[in-house]
């Protein structure tokens, strides 16, 4: 096989992939952007209890779609990105939730 026909062959297989691939991994990234905006304006705990959201979502998508249509959610297999996903959720949601006090206080 020459460089040439490797190259039609990589354009024949990006041309088949659906067009809204990462649309999944975008609505993640979108709650995301939302967390660390509500950060920056020192909101941090709603902020972190979106991160966690964020995640969450991540985990829905990831189980709910099939693999082809996960795009960049796509890490290892189905089970341990949807585990992954799940247990860092809880954690940051955890964290978010239960802190009282500190330098960080809201008034």
């Amino acid at each position: 096989m020459t460089m040439t026909e490797d190259r039609r062959d990589v354009h024949d297989r990006r041309s088949r992939q659906p067009r809204f691939t990462q649309l999944p991994f975008a609505a993640v990234l979108l709650v995301a952007a939302v967390a660390a905006l509500r950060i920056v304006q020192y909101h941090w705990r709603e902020g972190a209890a979106l991160v966690g959201a964020a995640l969450l979502l991540a985990a829905v998508l990831r189980a709910v779609l099939p693999t082809a249509k996960a795009g960049l959610l796509v890490i290892r297999g189905k089970v341990v990105d949807i585990v992954t996903y799940t247990g860092l959720a809880a954690a940051v949601l955890y964290v978010a939730l239960t802190i009282i006090g500190g330098p960080f206080a809201s008034s």
